[in-house]
């Protein structure tokens, strides 16, 4: 599949994102980890979250589809797993594979991992070391650090104290939820704080869990089950965000959109860029409607318009709190006065794609001066971007950030491989057009 992308004149609108990819993965697996029946709203019906429900049904536990984004998970308990009677197929989900990887380590019989070609490339060994650790059996490709993966877990599993060499929410979701069995507390130990919406959720579900500094601790202990709202996404908004941004003439907002504060790194940013931004914060444990929280996750509407960008410097704590919206913020730097470095981001080069390798072309294609580091990108501004022909690479954000690029290029920019969107926003394309009111991203089968 390929998007065809023109320029547009103007963006105008109200819109809603999908309910956010971190916290769907979460309540799936905390819903089936629970003793009670947890039932789900807003819950993101995309490829990588479907993967997950998947995953615990090939469990043993009980997913109903109620209706759009509203799902019914009759939870087993943490010891209420059986041995699944085939190999779980992740997709291309890195979280799923991973905090699975977590759970798992507590289950004491053989479960085995696959991905899609992309995700057996990307590293596990990060999240299989310290299971290890604990007691749990991991074995595969080169040496248990890629998918395919079989793991053999224990009933219970021995306490760790944690120290991890990256700030990764991933590593330390699969290491708390493994702390669920293990015969007395456990803790990770960051170098930077990540996103914490497994700390957030894991107190819904009614885990006993703190925080000091940059160390996370949990007790062991039966989960209950809970009432679950996600909230819109903050790493799908940052697409409509920033196209408002860099369109003459705009203005979006994006209502009902996860603030909390670990992910909330790309309107930071935006706003030292000199961004035209209303945020109006709203909700709580208790709020009601249409998109609701967990409890303890903020929200609220965002609005951005047209706006004279300026360069800024993103790097160091910033960087887990924004990690996923880079690709995005490429491009508002590309239309920004000054220079840009983006530094400290080794992690986009195990994502999806290697992120920073594919901005640095893709983007350079379109008459961008950018350069890749290590670490990062440098990126001169402002552009004058040309329509032309990229790829995805089979990496969702960077098709996404593509294509929002191409809404202020001169000619066509045709992108390919983008079936890839859907693995986290299946409807952006319609709401592109919708926001533009004329079909500016066209879909070739």
């Amino acid at each position: 599949m390929r998007l065809r992308v023109r320029s547009v004149p103007r963006l105008s609108g109200r819109i809603e994102v999908p309910g956010d990819k971190s916290i769907s993965h979460r309540s799936a697996l905390l819903g089936a980890l629970a003793e009670g029946t947890t039932d789900i709203r807003g819950y993101l019906e995309a490829e990588d979250c479907l993967r997950t429900i998947a995953a615990v049904e090939a469990l043993g536990a009980e997913v109903t589809r109620k209706g759009p984004g509203e799902y019914r998970v009759a939870g087993v308990g943490r010891r209420g797993f059986s041995e699944p009677v085939d190999v779980i197929d992740c997709g291309n989900s890195g979280t799923t594979a991973r905090l699975l990887l977590g759970v798992l380590a507590g289950q004491p019989f053989w479960t085995f991992l696959t991905g899609d070609e992309s995700l057996r490339r990307r590293p596990m060994k990060r999240v299989a070391e310290p299971l290890v650790r604990m007691g749990a059996t991991v074995v595969g490709r080169g040496d248990g650090s890629r998918l395919p993966l079989g793991v053999h877990g224990l009933a219970q599993l021995k306490a760790l104290a944690y120290e991890s060499p990256v700030a990764s929410a991933q590593v330390k979701s699969a290491v708390l939820l493994a702390g669920l069995h293990a015969d007395a507390p456990v803790s990770v130990t960051e170098p930077a704080a990540s996103r914490d919406h497994s700390e957030v959720m894991l107190r819904q579900f009614g885990a006993r869990i703190e925080r000091r500094g940059l160390t996370t601790t949990l007790t062991p202990g039966p989960l209950s089950a809970a009432q679950v709202m996600v909230p819109g996404d903050i790493s799908s908004a940052a697409f409509p965000l920033i196209a408002a941004a860099i369109v003459k003439d705009a203005r979006v907002t994006v209502a009902g959109v996860g603030l909390n504060p670990t992910r909330t790194g790309v309107l930071d940013v935006l706003s030292t860029m000199g961004v035209e931004m209303e945020i109006a914060r709203h909700g709580g444990e208790t709020s009601e409607g249409p998109r609701g929280t967990a409890a303890g996750e903020p929200r609220g509407d965002v609005t951005v318009s047209s706006s004279a960008l300026r360069a800024s410097d993103i790097g160091g704590a910033l960087i887990p709190r924004l990690i996923d919206e880079v690709p995005v913020l490429a491009v508002a730097a590309a239309l920004a006065e000054g220079r840009t470095e983006i530094k400290d981001a080794a992690e986009l080069r195990v994502k999806e794609s290697d992120r920073l390798a594919a901005l640095a072309r893709e983007l350079g294609r379109m008459g961008v001066r950018v350069s890749e580091r290590p670490d990062g990108l440098v990126i001169d501004g402002p552009a004058r971007l040309r329509g032309a022909s990229v790829t995805s690479g089979g990496d969702h954000r960077i098709a996404m950030a593509l294509a929002v690029a191409g809404l202020v290029a001169e000619g066509e920019t045709i992108i390919d491989d983008t079936e890839c969107i859907a693995t986290s926003f299946p409807q952006f394309a319609d709401l592109l057009n919708a926001l533009a009111g004329q079909c500016c991203v066209q879909v070739d089968e």
